[in-house]
């Protein structure tokens, strides 16, 4: 995804990382179902959360955690290059 946070800037930058994020959520209200898109990846950033407090080995089921905020970046990035070709 063109927009994704690196590890490190999210380490040496928290603030500006939240404002990047914060910027691109912004057009959550352009998705069909902005409602029902953000109360999964609130359900998912809760299982890691818990799925990472305390633990010292490899979390098998992250991938299939880290699918819903995957799909919502798609769906920005596709409202981004719309919105790009419509003002060329």
């Amino acid at each position: 995804m063109v927009w994704h946070i690196a590890r490190a800037e999210a380490l040496a930058d928290p603030l500006a990382a939240r404002l990047k994020i914060m910027e691109r959520l912004r057009r959550l209200a352009e998705l069909d179902d902005p409602e029902g898109t953000v109360v999964q990846i609130l359900i998912d950033a809760i299982m890691l959360v818990e799925s990472y407090r305390g633990a010292r080995h490899q979390i098998t089921f992250l991938p299939e955690l880290t699918r819903s905020i995957d799909e919502l970046l798609r769906e920005f990035e596709i409202l981004e290059r719309a919105e790009k070709m419509a003002t060329e």
